[in-house]
């Protein structure tokens, strides 16, 4: 379970379009301003490698939950499951991963 700081990943959606994937990500933080908010999601391979880094550029205190995008992402050829997690500007990265199996 996440702790108090600890932005909590809801829901990702997953797209694919070509070779291309978009990733859908719900958090749900309790933001109180520019000082403590959830400022990014990343999306990491199953051996922990970053994949890619949605920043989220201001507090969301008046939309929570709240979904942000990341399109046009390639993964590495195989894979077949993602984990995503969250960041707070005060407690770091989440230890809370959401694993998410992608169809082909």
């Amino acid at each position: 379970m996440a702790s108090a700081h600890d932005p909590e990943i809801l829901d990702v959606q997953v797209e694919k379009m070509g070779m291309l994937w978009s990733i859908h990500v719900t958090v749900q933080h309790g933001d109180t301003g520019w000082d403590h908010y959830a400022d990014a999601w990343e999306v990491l391979d199953a051996d922990g490698n970053v994949l890619a880094t949605r920043t989220l550029h201001h507090p969301h205190v008046d939309e929570q939950p709240f979904t942000r995008s990341l399109h046009s992402l390639v993964l590495p050829d195989g894979t077949r499951e993602i984990w995503v997690r969250a960041h707070c500007s005060i407690a770091d990265w989440s230890s809370q991963l959401t694993k998410v199996e992608l169809t082909p």
